[in-house]
């Protein structure tokens, strides 16, 4: 059986806001906006640049996420993924800076697809201002917020290419 080529590595965080982001192959990406209790997801492709929201993953077990994860990688077959970064406004880690790439690193392991880091600033609260202009109420607003800022962490990923 021939060995398979060793999977891309996990690109690294762009360092300033200025710098072009790691370029993932062409096609289908999925994008994570990584929270402690929901991991929003959104769909998008680089030849079309443009990135829509998707779904969001809950549940606290690892293994369950990562089954919802799976389950959408299998569906959407994308050729690489993004991660949301989250820094704080002067571009110091975050609390969750860890977290989510550890989530990235995970992601890649498991599902041996290149991921890129894409900065995160203010994606929640782009995404909730969004939802409400769309006239949704803060309940609604609520169960499609990750998603939404999922959407837009891929999306200016998308615009930087």
């Amino acid at each position: 059986m021939p060995e398979q080529p060793a999977p891309a590595p996990l690109a690294p965080a762009p360092a300033p806001a200025s710098a072009p982001p790691v370029v993932l192959p062409a096609g289908t990406l999925l994008g994570f906006d990584f929270g402690e209790k929901r991991i929003g997801v959104a769909t998008g492709e680089t030849l079309l640049r443009q990135a829509h929201p998707l779904t969001v993953v809950q549940g606290e077990r690892v293994d369950a996420r990562f089954a919802a994860i799976a389950k959408l990688i299998a569906e959407w077959r994308p050729v690489g993924l993004v991660v949301g970064r989250p820094v704080h406004m002067d571009g110091t880690p975050h609390e969750l800076t860890a977290r989510c790439e550890r989530f990235a690193n995970q992601l890649h392991g498991r599902f041996r697809l290149p991921v890129a880091l894409a900065e995160e600033r203010l994606t929640s609260a782009d995404a909730e201002s969004r939802l409400h202009e769309a006239g949704h109420s803060s309940r609604s607003a609520r169960q499609h917020l990750d998603a939404v800022a999922a959407q837009l962490i891929l999306q200016g990923y998308l615009d930087a290419l």
